[in-house]
């Protein structure tokens, strides 16, 4: 299956299709008339598929950066050294970076190849459920500041997005669950369908059969809301649903307890019970997120009381013309902006 994200001289496509991984090299050279590539990956991730990978690109001068897996990876100090290894192996602006790996490591290599001699090529490989319906597609890529996550970084799109929903059966089942968070989240705020769809199997075994389908589902989706905002200042805030709650409950942990899917999950039911507390979301909604989040392993809840990340949620990125603009249902399958400040929160155990 083939999409094209439509941003005239931006545009990419995103081929989603079983093994594709093994044939990268031939889909790659479409794109790439380079001579030196450099494969970006983690110690979970490379082991499984790199030589895999490396064997499809014969021809190309390949080089790897092998680094430790986990959100820890994406921090701003990581950066010199994948500066250094690109450097040593001598890439130019006609040359390629493929980032192979889960969301942190499509954002980092993604901001590496961002800002590396102001831009060279990248090719986007996602091997975690999270990164193939999410953060591989729409071109933000960033590192993580000791004060929030994601706090320095670039709109710089991919040249291409190979996704390959093979890779998946080796992704232990807390994986699973935390890309289910980001699944559940695009049914929450364009596609009523897409979550009934979700919330009719007991559990995620049963979805498995469809899961190319949801997993370009997912895709079309962020397609299209990118192609109508690339820039993040209007109707893509929406895919930031649960986000602004998300990001302060794993900075509170140090990246080290939630993870992003769980952090998301929690602050999609948690931001979705204040609103219709405040009559801003039809009664019943949060019920039914929490329903899809227990059948898909995913907490609804972490004890943090709220005036406690009041601060960090004063930083999110969301914050505009001294705002706060955070995103809310309407009802399952429609959701909206609302610009309000961190008042919004008060006095709430999460």
């Amino acid at each position: 299956m083939k999409l094209t994200v439509n941003l005239g001289e931006n545009s990419y496509p995103i081929y989603i299709e079983n093994g594709i991984l093994s044939q990268a090299g031939a889909y790659i050279s479409e794109i790439f008339t380079g001579k030196r590539i450099t494969v970006i990956s983690d110690d979970n991730v490379f082991p499984l598929y790199g030589d895999k990978l490396l064997s499809s690109l014969s021809g190309y001068e390949c080089h790897s950066l092998v680094l430790a897996h986990g959100e820890t990876t994406k921090d701003f100090q990581t950066l010199p050294k994948v500066y250094s290894a690109l450097l040593e192996a001598k890439l130019t602006r006609s040359d390629l970076i493929i980032a192979l790996g889960g969301g942190v490591i499509g954002d980092l290599a993604g901001f590496a190849a961002a800002s590396y001699l102001r831009g060279i090529k990248l090719v986007q490989i996602p091997t975690s459920l999270l990164a193939q319906v999410d953060s591989s597609v729409g071109g933000k890529v960033a590192v993580d500041l000791p004060q929030g996550k994601n706090l320095v970084g670039a709109f710089f799109h991919p040249k291409m997005v190979l996704i390959d929903p093979f890779v998946l059966d080796t992704l232990p089942p807390h994986f699973v669950s935390d890309g289910m968070g980001e699944v559940i989240k695009y049914g929450c705020i364009k596609d009523a369908d897409l979550f009934d769809r979700l919330c009719a199997h007991p559990s995620f075994d049963g979805l498995k059969p469809e899961l190319t389908d949801i997993i370009a589902r997912c895709v079309d989706i962020k397609r299209i809301v990118v192609e109508a905002d690339q820039f993040d200042t209007g109707e893509r805030m929406l895919l930031n649903f649960g986000h602004t709650l998300a990001h302060t409950i794993e900075q509170y942990y140090h990246y080290e307890r939630e993870s992003h899917g769980e952090a998301v999950g929690i602050g999609m039911y948690q931001i979705t019970k204040m609103a219709e507390e405040k009559g801003l979301t039809e009664r019943g909604c949060a019920e039914k997120i929490k329903k899809a989040l227990d059948i898909y392993g995913l907490p609804s809840s972490c004890g943090i009381p709220m005036d406690e990340l009041k601060a960090a949620v004063t930083l999110d990125k969301k914050n505009l013309n001294g705002k706060l603009n955070v995103v809310l249902l309407k009802n399952i399958g429609e959701s909206f902006v609302y610009p309000t400040d961190a008042e919004f929160f008060t006095g709430t155990t999460l």
